[in-house]
């Protein structure tokens, strides 16, 4: 049966790189702000009514959160990897097996990941000395965002294979229906309810449920590409492995890495209340400005992957050029804001006339923003050189990236902070990205020159 492809979709693999790149990252790039900006309205609806324990209380479940829904996103994201290669090479027989197995694969992990995760959601935040005065509100957040995973991952899952197809302006859409939604649950539910933190976490899954049902009844109607028979939603074992040869290392980078900022809370929870306060303000806005980078990361997954499917290698590395020009641009530009807006941003969470502390809060978040955003560009190639090997089809050598980030923030957390305190806590994080780029940069060399004489190109590229 002949499908045509849809007008929502793009090719990626003709065409100036720099221009299709652009064009792609914008609308991924305001997707992931206001994404973003909605997770940053609870910790600001939090601090401002709650106050700092709550704030702390909140800000400290965003390590365990980026652990557990990080391996959910990644395993979605990697699983699209699949379906961009036969797009690009145009075999949309395999593309529609692949989204009927990979429907397989998401429900049967959303169902584990979540089970697992809420039985131990008190004795992760145990493990992680949690102090008593956040310890409360710690846990009825987190667990309510742990009953929200399978949404979360339908529509991560519904978004990346949007993307996949060079569709990035869709998810936009519905990340700011969502975001809006959230911004308004966020303050009749805690300012109007006795639900405190519970409210900020109802809001947020509330969002993100109406965001995948959305997205996923858009993407039937408009991609008659993946409009799928039953014979498409067979599992079959070729399909799965790939699959999950993947998802699952791109699921493990996230949460390995994952694991090393759960060390870092550790250790600053073991600072106490005002540090883990500060840490969250600064890291909120922070993680607001990496997302231009995930954006980039996100549109060289769906280039590569195209590219590679396309068999246009020399493309490959065109695209990690532009995607340079355009990082290192944006990273000159986000430090002169962190100098002039940083502060005013940092002290969106706290009111410095309601609460005592909150002054000295707000001088340590901002310290650790500036520290680490004026040290932005060893993160920007990890989004680059990360994305490509692993759209390369070499997801598992792209792990080990995640592994040194661990060691990095580690290291820093069990030797490091114990004697300094909160200044080394602001550069854990730009340890680790130094590290990770120091296995990158040869890995994608090395991975492209092998995949180049696998596909016996060497003649026409």
């Amino acid at each position: 049966m002949l499908i045509k492809r849809s007008e929502k979709t793009r090719d990626l693999t003709e065409g100036s790189p720099i221009k299709l790149l652009t064009a792609f990252i914008i609308p991924t790039m305001f997707g992931l702000l206001f994404q973003q900006f909605y997770n940053m309205a609870d910790s600001i609806v939090v601090g401002r009514i709650l106050g700092p324990d709550a704030l702390a209380g909140v800000g400290s479940t965003s390590s365990v959160t980026f652990f557990v829904l990080g391996f959910s996103v990644g395993v979605c994201t990697g699983f699209s990897i699949p379906v961009s290669q036969s797009f690009g090479n145009k075999d949309y027989k395999a593309l529609r097996r692949y989204v009927g197995n990979i429907i397989f694969l998401t429900a049967a992990a959303a169902l584990i990941v979540t089970t697992v995760t809420a039985i131990l959601c008190d004795d992760i935040l145990n493990r992680m000395h949690n102090p008593k005065e956040t310890f409360p509100y710690a846990y009825k957040y987190l667990f309510i965002c742990f009953l929200g995973i399978p949404a979360t991952m339908v529509y991560n899952l519904a978004s990346s294979l949007m993307r996949a197809m060079g569709d990035s302006k869709t998810p936009l859409y519905f990340l700011l229906m969502s975001s809006l939604l959230n911004i308004i649950l966020d303050i009749v539910l805690i300012a109007y309810t006795p639900l405190e933190v519970m409210g900020a976490a109802l809001a947020t899954v509330i969002s993100q449920l109406l965001a995948a049902v959305c997205a996923v009844i858009y993407m039937a109607k408009a991609f008659p590409v993946i409009r799928l028979s039953l014979q498409d939603m067979k599992p079959r074992k070729s399909e799965i492995i790939k699959l999950l040869s993947s998802g699952i290392p791109m699921g493990l980078q996230t949460s390995v890495t994952g694991i090393g900022i759960i060390l870092l809370q550790s250790s600053i929870n073991d600072l106490g209340p005002m540090y883990m306060t500060a840490f969250t303000a600064g890291d909120k806005v922070m993680v607001m400005m990496i997302s231009p980078m995930d954006a980039i990361g996100m549109a060289m997954a769906a280039f590569v992957g195209q590219n590679v499917g396309a068999k246009k290698l020399k493309r490959v590395h065109d695209g990690v050029k532009a995607s340079s020009i355009l990082g290192i641009s944006y990273c000159a530009l986000i430090a002169l804001v962190a100098v002039f807006l940083g502060n005013p941003m940092v002290s969106w969470f706290l009111d410095v006339e309601k609460f005592s502390n909150a002054a000295g809060i707000i001088t340590h978040g901002h310290n650790y923003l500036m520290i680490n955003v004026a040290l932005f560009l060893p993160l920007l190639y990890i989004h680059i050189l990360r994305n490509s090997v692993q759209a390369m089809g070499f997801s598992n050598f792209a792990v080990f990236g995640g592994v040194l980030e661990l060691i990095g923030r580690g290291a820093t957390a069990l030797f490091v902070i114990p004697h300094l305190g909160f200044a080394a806590v602001c550069f854990a994080a730009p340890a680790a990205w130094v590290l990770a780029d120091l296995y990158l940069f040869p890995l994608y060399f090395i991975l492209h020159k092998k995949l180049k004489k696998k596909l016996s190109l060497k003649g026409q590229n």
